[in-house]
Order: structure tokens, then sequence, then C-alpha cells
């Protein structure tokens, strides 16, 4: 869950106040001229090979109070026939922060005419998650060929209040031949407002922004390299050439020290203030727990009851109207939440807080960064990014993180996003910084069970039994809270037939448990898989990776630019039994396999019980993020599991076996 940042509290207190100007913009009203060399390039020297380049990319961003905007620009040169597909453009946006406006695109023919863009522009979701939707404009450029250029502009139209901090992502992925970037940082003499920025991973060559006399910040670059996505990568703004810029109010940012000192006292101050109902809190607590529970289960049973309270941050966006309609209050304490039975994710967390508190047990609210589009430093001095809420609580000598506002997420765990990661741990002296736990990969498992009949014919059928554990669990719930009883159906069997590297018939015949955070989420299917088993003259061979698929493409790659980062540790364990037809017997059996990587683990065992055979697997992992330089040993290790995944059991069927 996300908090309302630091600098919309105060901007709400100047609603009506005077800001700069006009809305303006650096950029021009329409296209620029294209220069016959761009016309006649055939290649670029520094992108061998590339099939489509940015010639000219312009970024021009103003913030203010009422219409903060930014102006983009692209120019592209379609290098050859792969490079056509850039016609097809994607531009992304995050619904509920901004919008698309002011398309105007065009196709240069390689003779230099004309094809402006005349057709519908669409609109697609692309992300679904955390209750923000992802969405893109998108359209067709008429004509577009090798040797042609495509351009097209637009202005990004973000939300009245709505600058908390900027960016300039400068990675693209097609190698940019130039760039300008601009930005008009916020003004206004209701409050001292201070932009500072840092960047990283600058071309070689680029020169720092720089402010100029009229107080616009700009920098220029030339030769980007495309960025280049690879599969269990870190967050791509973690890895982009960028520049980011932070807005601050009345906090002074030369002392790292003093900075968040500043921050924490004013964050425990707005944390106490919305906690501090004691009476309130301890009547709710009684209605809760019993005077003789222990204090685990005095958690536990709090615990359980704020995630029965209605959470708003996890529900879909209600209009204005539907919101006026509703007629809802705001929430300005835990003792308004308690009452009205609704609240965002934060408030319901802090509540929390204030319940263990109140049941006499010691607990800290911590805020930290979610790491799924960052890595939070404290050198940055960017309390934005201290984005989302945790209880920090003390059982039995040992702490423990809660977050029962992040829907669906199990007692005793965090939702991936918070694990791992700093966090600024409030008390009145301006708080200490802590890093929050990372859990096992045994709590958040895969576990796959199937009970197979093989036919005379070769055919598998049966039941499989799939169960979702801790953040395995938790994180598919999220996903899919918004979807009807087929659309979960759908998503259970899809994933079932992913997993088997084979085409199956899958019908799921239970119904999962998906309105709570219970630990496990558990689907029964039945299977049909035609032709698992192939002939090979008197033999028939039986492959044993039964649930490989997903592991089959994984780390081909001879080569690898990005770390590798998994969201969080987590273990695969399959159980198949297969019960042989009669007089069928086994011939051989892979060999046992145990490959200890000591942060990843694979295992594979094959056994013949009296006509029924039964495999065993496990993939396990341990660790997030692994250098770049461990990818061949990674690259090693999984060629072992797809070796051994594809290493087959060989059977005799019934007339062979006779016949021997």
């Amino acid at each position: 869950m996300t908090t309302c940042r630091t600098l919309l509290a105060l901007f709400a207190l100047v609603l009506c106040a005077a800001v700069f100007g006009v809305r303006t913009t650096t950029a021009g009203d329409g296209f620029q001229p294209v220069l016959p060399e761009e016309l006649k390039m055939t290649a670029e020297p520094n992108a061998s090979g590339a099939t489509a380049v940015v010639l000219y990319r312009q970024v021009d961003r103003v913030d203010d109070l009422h219409t903060p905007h930014e102006y983009n620009y692209f120019r592209v040169k379609i290098l050859k026939d792969e490079g056509r597909s850039h016609g097809d453009v994607e531009i992304p946006f995050l619904k509920e922060n901004e919008t698309i406006v002011n398309i105007h695109a065009r196709t240069i023919r390689p003779d230099g005419s004309i094809a402006n863009f005349d057709g519908k522009v669409y609109e697609k979701p692309l992300v679904k998650a955390k209750g923000v939707k992802y969405l893109a404009k998108t359209f067709t450029l008429p004509e577009v060929q090798t040797g042609s250029i495509i351009e097209y502009f637009y202005t990004r139209d973000f939300v009245e209040y709505g600058v908390t901090d900027s960016h300039w992502i400068l990675s693209d992925e097609l190698y940019t031949r130039h760039a300008s970037f601009s930005l008009k940082p916020l003004r206004t003499d209701i409050a001292d407002v201070r932009v500072r920025w840092s960047w990283q991973r600058l071309p070689a060559g680029t020169a720092q922004p720089k402010e100029g006399p009229d107080g616009i910040v700009r920098m220029v670059a030339a030769n980007i390299p495309a960025f280049e996505t690879e599969d269990y990568m870190p967050p791509e703004n973690e890895l982009k050439s960028r520049v980011d810029f932070v807005y601050s109010i009345d906090v002074p940012a030369d002392n790292e020290a003093k900075f968040w000192k500043s921050i924490g006292k004013k964050r425990n101050d707005q944390l106490e203030s919305f906690i501090g109902k004691r009476k309130a809190m301890e009547q709710a607590v009684a209605q809760i727990v019993g005077p003789s529970d222990p204090p685990e289960l005095k958690l536990q049973k709090i615990y359980a009851r704020v995630q029965q309270i209605r959470n708003t941050s996890f529900e879909v966006d209600k209009t204005e109207q539907e919101k006026k309609r509703s007629k809802e209050k705001d929430v300005n304490n835990v003792e308004d939440l308690w009452k009205r039975g609704y609240g965002n994710g934060s408030q319901l967390t802090w509540l929390y807080l204030a319940l263990v508190r109140a049941a006499g047990i010691e607990a800290s609210g911590v805020w930290v960064s979610s790491r799924s589009t960052y890595f939070f430093s404290p050198i940055t001095m960017d309390d934005n990014k201290l984005n989302t809420n945790v209880v920090v609580v003390k059982l039995n000598g040992k702490e423990m993180y809660c977050d029962p506002g992040s829907a669906f997420t199990p007692y005793g765990l965090l939702p991936w996003e918070e694990t791992g990661v700093k966090g600024l741990r409030m008390d009145k002296d301006g708080g200490s910084w802590v890093t929050t736990t990372l859990p096992e990969s045994s709590e958040s498992q895969i576990n796959r069970k199937a009970q197979l009949k093989l036919s005379d014919t070769g055919d598998l059928e049966g039941q499989v039994t799939v169960t979702y554990t801790g953040l395995e669990a938790q994180t598919r719930r999220v996903e899919l809270r918004h979807s009807d009883e087929t659309g979960r159906k759908k998503y259970l069997e899809d994933a079932l037939k992913e997993y088997i590297p084979a085409s199956a018939e899958v019908e799921l015949k239970n119904k999962p448990e998906w309105a709570t955070a219970s630990p496990a989420l558990t689907a029964e299917f039945d299977v049909k898989i035609p032709g698992w088993v192939a002939g090979a003259g008197k033999r028939a061979l039986m492959p044993v990776g039964f649930f490989s698929a997903t592991e089959k493409q994984l780390f081909e790659h001879s080569s690898r630019v990005h770390p590798i980062y998994f969201e969080f540790p987590f273990e695969k364990v399959d159980d198949v039994t297969i019960q042989l037809p009669l007089s069928w017997q086994t011939s051989s059996l892979p060999k046992p396999i145990s490959n200890d990587g000591h942060v990843i683990l694979y295992t594979l065992t094959a056994e013949d019980k009296k006509g029924t055979l039964h495999v065993t697997r496990v993939l396990r992992v341990d660790f997030l993020q692994l250098e770049q330089k461990y990818y061949p040993a990674l690259r090693t290790f999984f060629q072992v599991v797809r070796s051994g995944d594809e290493s087959q059991i060989v059977l005799q069927p019934g007339a062979a076996a006779a016949s021997n």
C-alpha cells in the first residue's frame, strides 16, 4: 500500500494560492525539419545490427501545482525490415496519475514525402497490480518501410497537485543518437520548495544537468545505448540511465543525518497523532483478545481482525461522483477507522500498531521503501521513496514484521516488495534505520502433487493438486482480486498447462479460497495428457520432468548484461505417482540427482514401487539478487536441471514384457 506523499499534504494547504504563470513548454508546436543525411542513413555505426534507432528525442517537463505536464518528441529511423514493428507505437501511462493527450504522428517515406497519421488511437491495459492500472495509448503509423522515418509527439498531463518528484529516463529500447531534456521546477511563494537532482549511468561525455538563469534545468545527451531487457532482472528504473529530481519543503538537504532526523521527527509526530487514541483502542482490543491469551495468540487475533476491515486501497477505484454518492468521511485517526469500518492500507497497518500497543505488546511503526520499482538508499535523501509502512513487534525477545494493511498477506509475512529493504523505525528522536526480514524459501512454495494412470496407448490421466503457499499465494490473490470466478478458473488452468511440457487437457474441480489471507491457495484438477509416453521399438520412453516446462528455456543465453533478480526466495516441490498398465515393466530409471549450489538446489529421484512409478523433484531458490559475474555458474546449474528433467524412464509395454 502506498501512503500520501509528504509534499501533497502541504500542497493541499495552498490550493487557492497563485502559482507561477500559465502552462508553457519549451517544445515547438509541430514536427521539426528532417535532415537529408537522416533520409540517406542506412546504418548506425555505434549500434551494429540495429533494426531501428532514435535519431532525436526531446522531453520538456513543467512542474506546477495545477497543470503539471511533460512534452515528449520521438524521431525514429527504420533501418531494417524487422524494425518496421516500431511503427506500432505504445505509450504507457499510469491511469491514476496521468493522461496522454495531443498525440500527433507521421511517417516520412525514404523519398522525403509525408504520410500523416489520421487513424484511431486505442487504449489497452498492460499490467494490473497493487491497485494501479498500467495502460498504453496505441496506434499504428501508415506506410512504414525500411528507410522510413517515423516521428510522433504527445503530452503527459499529470494530476493536479500531483507533483512529488520528477525524472528524466534517458534509456530507451532503441539506441538514441541525440536527446534533449528540460525541467521547469515547481516554484511557489507560499513555501520554500527546494529541488535537487542526482543521476546514474549517464552516457560517456554527458555534462551533468544545469540550471539556467531562467530557472529551467537542462541537459543534452548523445549516443545513449539501447536498454536490453532480460528475464529476471532488477527493476528497470534501477538499471537505466536517468536523472532524478527531488522536491523538499523546509528540510535541510546538505547533511544526510540532519535530513533524516528531521523527516523522522515529522513522520513520528504524524503517526502518534493518528494512533493516539489509547482509551478507544483498549476498548477495541478487549473485543478481540482474551486477558489470558498468550502474546502471540493476541497478535494473531488482532491481525486477523484488522484484515477483516474494509481495505479501500485494494478496491476498484471509484469516480469522483461515486465517491460523493457514497458520502464516506475522511479517516483522521484510528478511532475514526474503527468506528467507520474502513480505511486505506496504510491506515489499517497503523491501526494494528495501535491495537498491539493497547494489548500491552511492544511495537513500533516503520516507514519502508518498496523495491518493486527502485532500490532505496538513504544517501539520496528522498523521503518520497519511503512509501509504504509496516509494524515491527517484539515477541519472545525477537522482532517480527507485520503488514495487515497489505491485503491477503498472511500473519508473519510481508508482501515481497517490503522484504529485505531499509526502513526508518519511528521514535520521538527521529528514528533509526532497520532492514526488514526476508522469508525462507520454504515459506513460499508451489507444491504440485499428481496421482495419474498410464494407459496402454501412452496417455496419462488423473488428478493434480497445486498448492500455493506464502507469497506465492498472496501475489496471486492480489493479482486476481478483481477477477470473477471464470477469470480465476482460467488463470489456474492456464498456469497448470504452462507447467506441463506437453499439450494437456485441464479442468479445475474445486473452488479455491481467494478472499482471505490463508497461508495456502489450493487448486484441484482433472488432467489428461495424450501421448505422454513415446514408443521406441519394444520400449516406451517416459520423461520424468512432469512439471518442468517453465525451466526449459530459463537462462539459455550464453551472456548476461544485468544481475539476476528474483522477487522472493521460493521452492517448487513436485510429487508425481504414475500407475503403470498391468504387465508393463520398468527397464531402467534415471539416476538420482542432487545439485546443491548453496543458494540454489535441484533434486530429482525416480522409483518403481511394484508397477507404480514415483517421481519427486525439488527446485529451491534462496537468493534475491546475483551479480552478473555469477551468471555462467547459474546457467550451468540450469543446464543440469534441464538435463535431469529431460531424462527418461524406459518401460517395456505388456507384449514386450511377456516376450522377454
